[in-house]
């Protein structure tokens, strides 16, 4: 396991040595805009089942992604409905996780056999700097075992894998707070499916607003 402690003297290069460890199919704990994440790229079969042995994931729970260009969903989504694009254009880059129909081809670690797959453009964070430095997407699971805390440093991260994983990425703690929240967008109801960093009431006065 290699942890690198990113400083903006390094950043750029460190960037570049895991979007490479990425494409090798390396499991790599980075921090985002609220908790550590662990991200393999998101076509690479055997990386995808390793993730989920190392985090003792059930196979009915599908697997997040984030990405850093909106001109890439369509690697991995069929269509996005006009509320989702006014989603998008409002709350991305953000702690707002979208569930679209997926394309076909999307691995089963990624959609668990619904059909549909879950994005967003994280916020100001090494994350969304990953993101758009791979121009891949990239998983976006939290980093803990199923059950667990999710990891607000790297110290926990590294105690609850050890040398399992590849990289760790330390910038130190990340903010923590409430998770992204959760909305399936794929049908004509939108359903918020988990309330997190996005209040119900911003989401509220933002359809009021569009309406």
């Amino acid at each position: 396991m290699v942890r690198i402690f990113i400083s903006k003297i390094n950043l750029e290069q460190a960037l570049v040595q895991t979007v490479e460890a990425l494409k090798k199919g390396c499991i790599v704990a980075y921090p985002t805009e609220t908790f550590y994440g662990l991200g393999v790229k998101f076509d690479l079969e055997d990386s995808l089942k390793r993730l989920y042995v190392l985090k003792k994931r059930a196979r009915d729970k599908a697997m997040p992604l984030i990405f850093g260009d909106k001109r890439l969903l369509p690697l991995v989504a069929r269509s996005a409905n006009r509320n989702a694009l006014l989603l998008m254009k409002d709350f991305w880059p953000g702690p707002l996780t979208l569930i679209l129909r997926s394309k076909n081809n999307i691995s089963g670690y990624i959609t668990a056999g619904t059909g549909k797959v879950a994005v967003r453009i994280p916020g100001k964070s090494f994350a969304l700097s990953l993101a758009q430095k791979a121009d891949f997407f990239i998983t976006a699971t939290s980093a803990n075992l199923s059950g667990m805390t999710p990891a607000q440093d790297a110290e926990t991260v590294v105690r609850y894998f050890g040398d399992k994983i590849d990289i760790v990425i330390d910038v130190g703690p990340t903010p923590g707070g409430l998770p992204s929240t959760i909305m399936d967008v794929t049908g004509r109801k939108m359903r918020i499916l988990r309330e997190g960093a996005i209040s119900r009431e911003s989401l509220d006065e933002f359809f009021k607003k569009i309406s």
